[in-house]
């Protein structure tokens, strides 16, 4: 029962800081840079596969009704349906899809230390599984939500943040290495 209950809080936790890194929005054309690529990347490799989808499912259901956790403070389901929602619903694809890789690749149920260059090669390789998922579906519905070609779409939405989104993901694998090491992350 402890168990679970520490993987709800760590969920919600999630939860609430993918919604303030949202607020950290600077806007560089229909895509702003946040810091939910961070969040979500660390999220990825610290928890289960199923922490990690409810942590986006929650996150996702707290804006559709209504509260401001989508960047730059927005809210509602029509948040979701316009030009950037296809890369909130692949932080949700993406991430369990991730955490599930850096499972597999690590070869390991939890952190075992000694096994940093494992550690560190499921991290990539779970980072890669994230953005792909994420940039694919937000690439693809930024196209078909906006009606520009997949050459455009992906110049305008995808391009500008392959650098901006390699660093946050850097970042992420410091701070997954901290929580791992705190013992704060999901066994």
């Amino acid at each position: 029962m402890r168990t679970r209950t520490v993987g709800i809080l760590r969920s919600a936790l999630v939860a609430a800081l993918i919604a303030v890194g949202a607020l950290i929005a600077i806007p560089i054309g229909p895509v702003p840079v946040t810091l939910q690529v961070l969040v979500v990347a660390v999220a990825a490799l610290v928890l289960l596969p199923a922490e990690a989808l409810s942590a986006l499912v929650l996150y996702i259901a707290l804006g559709a009704v209504g509260a401001p956790v989508f960047s730059g403070g927005g809210a509602g389901v029509g948040y979701l349906l316009g030009p950037t929602g296809g890369f909130i619903l692949g932080f949700a694809l993406g991430a369990p899809l991730a955490a599930l890789a850096r499972r597999l690749v690590a070869g390991e149920r939890g952190h075992t230390p000694g096994r940093r260059t494992c550690s560190l090669r499921a991290d990539v390789v779970a980072l890669l599984v994230l953005l792909t998922v994420t940039y694919g579906l937000g690439w693809a519905y930024f196209a078909v939500s906006t009606g520009r070609a997949a050459a455009e779409a992906f110049a305008i939405a995808v391009a500008p943040f392959i650098l901006i989104d390699a660093g946050k993901c850097a970042a992420a694998v410091a701070v997954a290495r901290a929580v791992r090491s705190a013992g704060a992350a999901a066994p």
